[in-house]
């Protein structure tokens, strides 16, 4: 596998996963959600590793094209929308984590109440990255579109990190500090 995600996105280095799955792994959004447009940190915290490539696996059976949730991938500018991926069973989305991979579904779930946008994040690093690739912003920045009023809402990582990690977790890590 990943000799040939390396063969696939042209990366020299050898690829690593991530075994701490950070950001990574099960992802669910519910009706009205939405994941706005963003890049991603560069830099695993643990590992300190350049990551380089998101693989996206979708797990969402019968879903229609008017629930939306499409996976967008926007221009460097921010002006378009360049490709939109239907989240379906089994579809998966590959891209490299670089400072212009705009990407997100901007747009709220339109679902049916029993139903949310279900996915399987992995990503992969590698120790070192092309020079035309090292971003000073090492961090999540989300994005906001041309054109779209109040698009982004800026939150500091403390909060968005708040906002992905379930309470129990939250509260276990609060109890460690103390």
């Amino acid at each position: 596998m990943l000799k040939f995600l390396q063969t696939l996105t042209g990366i020299d280095e050898p690829l690593i996963p991530d075994p701490y799955f950070e950001g990574g792994g099960y992802h669910e959004i519910k009706p009205g959600g939405v994941l706005k447009i963003h890049t991603d940190f560069s830099t695993n915290s643990i590992t300190k590793l350049d990551r380089r490539i998101n693989l996206l696996i979708y797990l969402n059976k019968d879903w229609e094209e008017s629930y939306g949730g499409h996976f967008e991938l926007w221009s460097k500018d921010m002006i378009k929308c360049e490709r939109k991926i239907l989240p379906t069973f089994n579809t998966v989305a590959i891209f490299s984590t670089i400072p212009l991979s705009h990407h997100g579904h901007p747009n709220p779930l339109t679902c049916p109440p029993d139903r949310s946008r279900k996915s399987l994040a992995l990503y992969y690093y590698s120790n070192g990255r092309p020079a035309n690739e090292i971003s000073e912003d090492k961090l999540t920045t989300f994005k906001g579109r041309k054109d779209v009023g109040r698009d982004v809402i800026p939150k500091t990582t403390r909060e968005i990190i708040r906002d992905f990690i379930p309470p129990i977790i939250l509260k276990a890590l609060k109890s460690r500090k103390n």
